[in-house]
């Protein structure tokens, strides 16, 4: 690896001190966390090894002081980011930087073109690699090691690098739409995930979209020049494709913002909720693809700088909770025959679906529990602007109820935060089916309760 540039539930209170504010600061950091070539990608069930760096993967760190109050959002350009890797990272920053645990957020991009490194698929075959040649040949390094260690340095040097500025927020709409929701409802009474460009057979979509990117722009209170801007944009990250390794769209996206806000700056991208979300506009047979939707995103929020509102001064807070989510269960005879199903991983002689459920059901027979802690994190960084933190690949649907109940005016929501527990969708799309609610552990009702716990946290975190 590279290392590269310098409501019954468990709840947390983590107040911000005094009534008053203190001056905020900000740093920024980023870390190289590209692993070495040959390493299988994630994103798809079949392997796929990668060929080589179409651009480096990072590791995207900003550190929020006001007093004695601190916080810290960090961003990977990975698939998602386990729990195994963000405890230990979480802990290890705030051994360094003094910032408590749970006032870190770790989340991922959802990029596609990043390694495949935890999860049930990626360990199958790396015991097969292994029984094969006696060591995995895809992962000559310890990268769970590495990228643990590379998320705490960069914590601890944007903790090192803090100054005062000033923060600017607001939302804007890309035009032209860049985000589709893929479920639809079909003629034949079915909801269908992707089921094609210019289908006869759709009906109309089965659900929305959130068509706002929010922005956070961090300037220098000494000339007012731009340090860093975080955005958050509900689409998933698969418009790049190949084999090379890739940020997707936001590395042009921070290509395109640097060269209107200037090359220094710093562009964090926050993934939105987007589990039933992406790129694809069923109307047409044209597919917009990475550097196009990062380069219009761009132009978006470049156009909405000049309309951002100055953040209001409130003491930074963060309050944290976690729910206990209750996992699909499967028989014994269910996981007897995933395992026969999976022994035909990427032969493509196996149903889709099919194989999808066989490699759910072998990840829960793996876990060995009937349940997971889910945390939820929400963020004050001023008295009209939030962050909340979600794990898993949240429907849009609960993305945009926690926005409508916040009482933040602006609430910027990011999913994959903390732990990657695979889709959560809404009650309403686990009675459909398809695609996301074969591929999700957690049980229908999850979603809708994140949601609760959100909002009681904004709640409680309103000036």
């Amino acid at each position: 690896m590279r290392h590269g540039l310098t409501l019954l539930f468990a709840m947390g209170f983590a107040w911000g001190g005094p009534a008053t504010a203190a001056e905020l600061s900000v740093g920024v950091a980023t870390v190289e966390i590209t692993p070495p070539p040959g390493w299988r990608m994630s994103g798809y069930f079949h392997e796929r090894i990668n060929t080589g760096t179409h651009d480096p993967l990072h590791a995207k760190a900003m550190v929020f002081a006001d007093g004695a109050n601190r916080a810290a959002l960090v961003f990977c350009d990975l698939i998602g980011v386990p729990r195994e890797v963000t405890h230990k990272a979480r802990t290890l920053a705030a051994e360094r930087t003094g910032i408590p645990r749970d006032h870190i957020m770790v989340a991922g991009t959802h990029s596609h073109t990043g390694p495949l490194y935890f999860g049930l698929v990626r360990d199958r075959l790396h015991a097969r690699a292994v029984k094969e040649h006696e060591k995995d040949p895809c992962e000559p390094i310890d990268y769970v090691a590495a990228l643990t260690e590379n998320i705490a340095r960069a914590v601890e040097q944007a903790h090192a690098a803090l100054r005062p500025v000033r923060i600017e927020t607001g939302t804007v709409e890309p035009k032209p739409q860049l985000a589709f929701n893929r479920r639809f409802h079909m003629k034949d009474g079915s909801v269908r995930f992707n089921p094609g460009q210019n289908n006869p057979d759709i009906v109309r979509p089965a659900g929305p979209i959130d068509p706002e990117a929010g922005i956070l722009l961090v300037r220098d209170t000494n000339g007012g020049k731009p340090l860093a801007c975080l955005t958050v944009f509900a689409l998933h990250l698969d418009t790049t494709g190949g084999t090379e390794y890739s940020a997707d769209y936001p590395h042009y996206l921070e290509k395109g913002l640097r060269a209107s806000l200037g090359e220094g700056l710093v562009s964090l991208f926050g993934v939105g909720t987007c589990g039933d979300v992406n790129h694809i506009d069923v109307t047409t047979t044209d597919r917009r693809k990475g550097e196009e939707i990062g380069s219009l995103l761009a132009d978006a929020v470049g156009d909405a700088v000049p309309r951002l509102r100055s953040v209001a001064s409130a003491p930074l807070a963060v309050r944290h909770a976690t729910i206990e989510a209750p996992l699909h269960e499967f028989t014994t005879e269910q996981a007897q025959e995933a395992a026969e199903v999976f022994e035909q991983f990427g032969s493509g002689e196996v149903p889709f679906l099919r194989m999808v459920e066989a490699c759910r059901t072998l990840d829960l027979q793996a876990r060995g529990v009937r349940s997971i802690p889910l945390e939820v994190q929400a963020f004050r960084l001023g008295s009209d602007v939030a962050v909340v933190a979600l794990p898993g690949e949240i429907f849009v649907e609960l993305g945009l109820a926690i926005k409508q109940a916040s009482p933040f005016r602006t609430t910027l929501v990011v999913e994959l935060a903390n732990d990657y527990p695979s889709y959560v969708p809404t009650k309403k799309a686990f009675a459909e089916g398809s695609y996301e609610t074969v591929n999700s552990r957690v049980q229908p009702g999850t979603g809708e309760r994140l949601v609760e716990t959100a909002t009681a946290l904004l709640k409680a975190l309103a000036p």
